[in-house]
């Protein structure tokens, strides 16, 4: 049975078996390794990826879920040439020590800045609660979210802001 659904805008098809975790569709069919396995029961937010819009831990999403929905990964925020705000905040303030964690906690925060254009430190740290970070970068990562949100907030509004990174 084929599954459809749209992966970074792009129409996509696969023979996964529906019960098949969408992490490994991503990585294995899609060839998209943004979202990474963590532990693989969704406790530690490497895996998260935006389904329409919407936060979700991808190791434990079953393929079926998402038929006919929209999947964003980290790849579709942005390229390394042109990175999106959310990753040219990450840049800017070096938030990433290891990095592992990093995509699933740009995609959380992708998903909270969707919804709440100005979240507080609150906000941020209820929307990052299924993410784990080992490396104590947590206050980078708090300023970095602030930072893609002023740089959202730009873009919105037609203005143009460099980068400082």
């Amino acid at each position: 049975m084929a599954i459809s659904l749209t992966v970074n805008g792009s129409k996509q098809e696969t023979n996964s078996d529906p019960s098949t975790p969408l992490l490994y569709v991503l990585r294995d069919d899609f060839g998209l390794n943004g979202a990474k396995y963590g532990c693989g029961l969704g406790q530690c937010g490497s895996c998260t990826v935006m389904v329409d819009g919407a936060a979700v831990l991808s190791c434990v999403t079953p393929l079926l879920a998402v038929q006919g929905r929209t999947v964003t990964t980290i790849e579709g925020l942005g390229t390394a040439e042109q990175p999106g705000p959310m990753q040219e905040a990450f840049i800017e303030l070096q938030a990433a020590q290891c990095g592992y964690c990093i995509p699933g906690m740009m995609m959380a925060a992708q998903a909270l800045l969707q919804k709440n254009a100005s979240p507080t430190d609150a906000e941020i740290r209820q929307a990052l609660a299924f993410n784990l970070c080992r490396c104590g970068t947590h206050m980078r990562i708090l300023a970095s979210i602030h930072r893609a949100a002023e740089l959202m907030k730009s873009a919105a509004s037609g203005q143009t802001e460099g980068s400082a990174g």
